[in-house]
Order: structure tokens, then sequence, then C-alpha cells
């Protein structure tokens, strides 16, 4: 059984995040300083220290579990042998919509914040490889889709695909539309969207390799 000081010290983390991610969500990652976290949690920026080492471990704290609760979610439905490629692509995309939409206020502190490029090989933050991992089981699916070998233009696809699905996002993450009505509503569009792309792409594709021979 916890003591009350164990609970006390609990609480206060606790809202040291709450208070961390609601001003980074309003001011932005840069603009906020510790002491001004401290005064929104209710407590001095000695006390912040006690638990986290800096502003970037704060980040980290805020932006890790639900990401790797992502992760895994991705991962499962990467691993469906029930699915084609198309729509494991899909499901994958439909789930990172869901969850940034769901996420509204935060998904750019945890997708953009201190973010590094795609391919960057050994990032130095733990939560930029944790968001590589999630780009590359997206660019799996979509090799898989297209039997594409090529790495420097499936790298490109991936990023294309990427801008696609961030683009949807700016569309819809400041409407106040409850979410479980707009993923009904919108989730027939986002389905077709995700099909034109991949024809596009195939189309490239072809278009290459007629060009070629």
């Amino acid at each position: 059984m916890k003591s009350k000081q164990a609970e006390r010290s609990e609480e206060t983390k606790k809202q040291i995040v709450e208070s961390a991610g609601r001003l980074f969500s309003e001011q932005g990652y840069d603009a906020v300083t510790i002491r001004a976290i401290a005064k929104d949690a209710g407590c001095s920026h000695t006390t912040i220290y006690l638990y986290f080492k800096d502003k970037e471990a704060l980040l980290h704290q805020l932006s890790m579990p639900p990401l790797q609760a992502l992760h895994q979610q991705f991962l499962s439905l990467s691993r469906l042998r029930t699915l084609s490629s198309e729509d494991k692509l899909k499901q994958i995309s439909l789930t990172y919509i869901h969850f940034c939409l769901k996420n509204r206020n935060l998904y750019d502190i945890f997708f953009n914040t201190k973010s590094t490029r795609v391919d960057e090989e050994d990032p130095k933050l733990e939560i930029n490889r944790l968001r590589i991992e999630l780009f590359e089981i997206m660019k799996a699916i979509i090799r898989e889709c297209l039997a594409i070998s090529n790495e420097e233009q499936l790298l490109a696809f991936a990023r294309i695909y990427y801008y696609n699905l961030n683009g949807i996002l700016s569309t819809y993450s400041y409407q106040h539309e409850p979410l479980a009505v707009l993923m009904e509503r919108l989730t027939p569009t986002f389905e077709l969207a995700i099909e034109i792309l991949l024809l596009g792409f195939t189309e490239k594709l072809n278009g290459g390799m007629d060009n070629e021979s």
C-alpha cells in the first residue's frame, strides 16, 4: 500500500505533466518555460527538477506512453494475415487519423516537437526513434501494396502519403463535431483518398517502367 507521501508525489508529478501538456498545446513547446509550468502546476520550479531533468524529459513523459500505445496498434494491424495490404494501410491510416484527432490539442507536440527527418539513421532522442518506427510501419505496408523495391522512390511515396494524412488532420483538427460522428461520416472519403493515392503511385510506377523500356 502506498504511503500518503508517495501518493502526493505521484499527484504532483501528474499535475506537472498535465500543466506541461496544456501549456505546450496553447503556447508551443519552445515558448514555455519550466517556471511557467511550475506556476500552472502550483509548485516551485525546483520541485519540477525533482522529477524531471529538463523540459525535454517532460516532453518524453507526456508523449511516449500514447505514442507507444499507437505503435502497438500499428504493429498488430500490420501483422494481420486476414487483411490485404491495402486494407492494412487503410486501417493503420484510420487509426492514425483517429489518434491525432482524439489528441487534437497535442498531436503536433507528439509528432513534430524536437523532430528529425524520417530517414535519420540514428536519432538521438527516444521519441524520434519511436516516431520513425511508426513511419517505417506505414512505409513497409506501402511497399507491400506497390511491390516496390526502389528505396528512394519508396521513401518519396511514403512521404507523400504522410503529407496526405496530415492534410486531413489540418482540415479537421479544429472542428467541434464529435470524433465518433466525424469518423463515421468521413471514413469512406478517407478510404477513397487512400485508394486514389495508391492508384496514382501505381500509375507513376507503370509510367516509369514504360519510359525505361
